[in-house]
């Protein structure tokens, strides 16, 4: 077995130990995915079920399905919603990729990489309407106006980020603007939508969507630790896309701001440039001038700020897995 694929197993197991209350219920929902995603023609047919392959740890779908039982019980509408999410959360994988030029998510090649940026938009497209569709089959349509929102709000980050690309001077307000648009909202839907398909309070379904959405802002800023220090190998993704586009995350934003004069202005310099071959000397500062720590302590504060909000719900091992969640992803390596 090679190093990846031990790597890729233990990050399973590890996310297998940790959902082990929801095992089941994940398990219908990988099911349920298989069997939605597949067309009648033989070459979108590949095209879908490889884009099954790319969504990974299934977080969305886990924080829906324990949101719903850290309230009540599950039904059937939140194995369909869980569906749901991951195919949305998969789509914006899929775009991201294209916006990125990834050529590798989970350890194998994109979808851009394989067929081509044109039929990558489709599928991302593809995988939205069906999973509106879905949504629509549910008794009510509250589902479709949550995610309807969630969804717009998403894509708003994302051309916010988009557009600001290559802007040196980004604040870091505006960075976790657009990190709780592009990143958190869903997480925030999820726990959202799993709250109030189980019945609960206005209260408990506040906490969860706050849980949510701070949850989704430490694990975005640990994602953006990783693209600057990860290993490809353990991330089983393209790693250095933010410095190639000129993303300013906020590691970038506190090291360009501890920094003065010519030193601020070389590493602007390395940044605006884009150079691959820059990227370890540029680490080497973010490390002297501790913006690494500095990011990393900001997420574990926003993964603190997500636990917090689990007061407001009685004892559970549902709720004791939400409280892993919080750690486990801001000390994840993938």
């Amino acid at each position: 077995m090679s190093q990846v694929e031990t790597t890729d197993r233990v990050a399973q197991g590890v996310i297998g130990d940790l959902f082990a209350d929801i095992h089941d219920e994940l398990a219908s929902v990988e099911q349920r995915l298989q069997e939605e995603l597949r067309s009648q023609h033989p070459s979108v047919d590949q095209v879908v079920r490889h884009g099954y392959r790319l969504g990974g740890k299934r977080l969305r779908p886990a924080l829906l399905l324990l949101a719903g039982k850290a309230c009540g019980e599950l039904t059937e509408s939140h194995a369909t919603l869980a569906v749901v999410v991951e195919m949305i959360h998969t789509a914006t994988l899929v775009h991201d990729d294209v916006l990125d030029e990834a050529a590798i998510r989970r350890h194998v090649d994109t979808v851009n990489a394989r067929w081509g940026n044109e039929t990558s938009v489709l599928l991302g497209d593809f995988l939205f309407s069906h999973a509106f569709y879905l949504a629509s089959t549910l008794s009510t349509t509250d589902a479709c106006r949550m995610i309807g929102q969630s969804t717009n709000r998403l894509c708003e980050g994302e051309m916010r980020q988009t557009l600001a690309e290559g802007d040196l001077l980004i604040s870091e307000e505006d960075y976790f603007g657009i990190i709780s648009a592009k990143t958190a909202e869903l997480c925030a839907c999820c726990c959202e939508l799993g709250a109030k398909y189980a019945g609960a309070d206005s209260d408990r379904t506040e906490a969860l969507a706050l849980f949510g959405r701070n949850l989704g802002i430490a694990f975005q800023i640990a994602d953006d630790l990783l693209d600057i220090s990860g290993e490809e190998a353990t991330t089983g993704k393209s790693l250095g896309r933010d410095l190639a586009k000129g993303k300013l995350t906020l590691p970038l934003i506190h090291a360009r701001d501890t920094l003065v004069d010519g030193p601020r202005n070389r590493l602007l310099a390395q940044i605006k440039q884009g150079d691959e071959s820059l990227s370890k000397e540029i680490l080497a500062t973010l490390r002297e001038l501790g913006s690494l720590d500095y990011a990393r302590r900001t997420a574990e504060q926003f993964a603190a700020k997500a636990a917090e909000q689990l007061d407001r719900l009685p004892e559970s091992a549902a709720k004791a897995t939400l409280e892993l969640m919080a750690e486990f992803v801001v000390a994840r390596s993938a």
